[in-house]
C-alpha cells in the first residue's frame, strides 16, 4: 500500500504572507466575539433593546449598525493584541522596553508636627 495524499488546493497568496494570515485569523476571533456579544445581548435584552430593535420598521439595519460596530471594536483589539504580543519570547519574559527599568528613588519622610 501507498501513502497517495490527494493534491491540496493551493492557498490564495495573501495568506501566503505570515503577517497578513496572523490578521485574518485574529479578525476572525473578534468577529466570532462580536457575533456571540451581539447575540448574548439580544438574548440578555439589557433595557429592553431587543424589543426597541424589532420594534423598527427595518431591524434589519439596527442589527447591522450594531453587530458592524462591535466587528471592527473586536476584530481591532484582537488584530492589534496580536501584533503587540510578537515582541514576545515563547519562555514567558516580556518583549520590548530592551531590558529598560524605572529607577527607584527613596523620598525623605518629613518629621509630623502636631
Amino acid at each position: 500500500m501507498s501513502n497517495h495524499q490527494p493534491p491540496q488546493a493551493p492557498r490564495p497568496a495573501l495568506l501566503r504572507i505570515p503577517l497578513f494570515r496572523l490578521l485574518a485569523i485574529n479578525l476572525a476571533i473578534g468577529a466570532c466575539a462580536a457575533a456571540l456579544l451581539v447575540g448574548g445581548l439580544l438574548w440578555l435584552n439589557p433595557g429592553h433593546l431587543r424589543e426597541l430593535i424589532f420594534a423598527d420598521s427595518a431591524p434589519g439595519v439596527a442589527l447591522m449598525l450594531l453587530l458592524a460596530s462591535f466587528l471592527i471594536t473586536f476584530g481591532s483589539a484582537a488584530m492589534g493584541s496580536a501584533i503587540m504580543a510578537q515582541g514576545r519570547n515563547e519562555n514567558g519574559d516580556k518583549g520590548g522596553g530592551h531590558g529598560s527599568r524605572l529607577a527607584v528613588q527613596e523620598v525623605a519622610q518629613r518629621p509630623h508636627t502636631h
